[in-house]
């Protein structure tokens, strides 16, 4: 077998991130079930999507400039703890979620919050505990330290 048909094919964050918001405004359209939120408070839901957009450009900026990975399966080769990571171990997903939050918000239909809520258990059971087992291989107690200062999301 050539190395390239070894290779697993990984679904990343973005992935289910981008697949969750366009289900969320979607189904709200063709199926909204209940309408939970409506104007002006809908309206709020603005504010959460510029923070997540904020807060994931801030990240890919701190991450590129760190020089180190933002693929969850790959071993990270510096310890950011500055920045975003002041706030939540995982800024991105935290960012990715107000995204989904805000749309849910804007379109205020059940559906949208349930993909949130979906988005929030796929990444805290597919992707963070692998995340945080190669920050601990890579950083052992200097990582151990960085966890009990802050949070994993917020």
């Amino acid at each position: 077998m050539h190395e390239q048909q070894k290779k697993k094919i990984r679904i990343l964050p973005t992935t289910y991130f981008l697949s969750s918001l366009v289900l969320s405004i979607g189904l709200h359209f063709v199926f909204p079930i209940i309408r939970l939120i409506y104007p002006p408070y809908s309206y709020l839901g603005y504010v959460f999507i510029v923070f997540g957009g904020v807060m994931n450009v801030w990240t890919d900026t701190v991450f590129k400039k760190s020089n180190t990975t933002v693929k969850p399966y790959l071993s990270p080769t510096t310890l950011i703890t500055h920045g975003p990571f002041r706030i939540s171990r995982h800024p991105m997903y935290l960012g990715m979620t107000a995204v989904l939050l805000g749309a849910a918000v804007i379109h205020g239909s059940l559906i949208g919050f349930v993909l949130t809520v979906l988005f929030v258990v796929t990444m805290d059971i597919g992707f963070i505990p692998l995340e945080e087992k190669k920050c601990r291989e890579a950083f052992d107690q200097q990582y151990l330290d960085y966890q009990k200062k802050v949070r994993r999301w917020i």
